[in-house]
């Protein structure tokens, strides 16, 4: 079983959310139906990038990465066709 590191993107305010799951379907389908208290008032939302990892504490610790200074650099540079475009 992996555990997945992802990224939203929300299409009313234009701004990005991560977090970390054992089911990304699941996961994405609650964020849509509001059912996420930290994300409910900025949906919907579009998956724009996930990771998978073999355990949990290593999505844990992808995701507290992807939250900083130099995870969102790494983000912002590995999707720079995907947000210039």
């Amino acid at each position: 079983m992996f555990y997945y590191t992802y990224i939203l993107k929300s299409l009313k305010d234009n701004k990005m959310y991560t977090g970390y799951t054992k089911n990304l379907k699941l996961r994405f389908e609650r964020h849509n139906k509001g059912l996420v208290e930290s994300t409910k008032d900025r949906k919907p939302f579009t998956l724009m990038y996930y990771e998978a990892c073999l355990n949990q504490q290593d999505a844990t610790h992808r995701e507290k990465y992807l939250k900083t200074y130099n995870g969102k650099r790494f983000i912002r540079n590995r999707l720079k066709s995907y947000l210039t475009g």
